[in-house]
């Protein structure tokens, strides 16, 4: 897997950031391997992070989403337009590769791994770590669609027009599976939040 193979980033100031990803970006869509890799090791994390919150599992299968939205990235590189920052174009990616996830595996059980989710959360303190694992725990188990409905809301900062055109429900039905996966966040979690 790409993850464990490349070297992790150098840090660039995050001025240069957007202009170094379209220049890299440039560089990918014609076949330069090397700055297909810089990108990956840029941007794999927090795109991991994303499946991972939308689709509840931290194991294997996230990590294979996650090279599946660079595989998807690579093959469509040389169409980008560049009217969106790369970073927000590959974020789109990922988050319309999970959803497809939860799409068909909407009738399957899910399993959770729990030592992986350990690793999603890096708060400052300690305590504020644990805070971190309980929640992404609490979230983990939601139900699929409950959980989708809370990510695309309350992290990725989505309508529920825009939630409910992509996951194919109600407007109704989106705002009742937020209330669904707060109530359930609260009664697993306590008052810790």
């Amino acid at each position: 897997m790409l993850m464990s193979t490349m070297p992790m980033p150098q840090a660039l100031p995050p001025d240069s950031l957007e202009d170094d990803d379209a220049d890299l970006a440039r560089r990918a869509a014609q076949a330069d391997v090397a700055a297909f890799e810089q990108l990956y090791r840029r941007h794999h994390r927090r795109l991991h992070g994303v499946i991972v919150r939308l689709v509840g599992q931290a194991g294997a299968r996230a990590e294979d989403l996650t090279q599946e939205v660079f595989v998807r990235a690579w093959q469509a590189l040389p169409t980008f337009r560049f009217d969106s920052a790369l970073s927000t174009w590959l974020h789109r990616l990922a988050v319309n590769t999970a959803l497809m996830e939860l799409r068909t595996r909407r009738n399957r059980p899910w399993h959770e791994d729990d030592a992986a989710l350990d690793a999603v959360a890096t708060p400052d303190t300690a305590s504020h770590a644990q805070l971190g694992r309980d929640l992404d725990r609490a979230v983990a188990s939601l139900p699929p669609r409950a959980r989708a409905v809370l990510v695309l809301h309350d992290v990725e900062g989505w309508k529920h027009e825009e939630i409910a055109a992509e996951l194919g429900m109600a407007v109704g039905s989106s705002k009742a599976q937020l209330h669904r996966a707060r109530g359930l966040l609260r009664a697993r979690i306590g008052d810790s939040i």
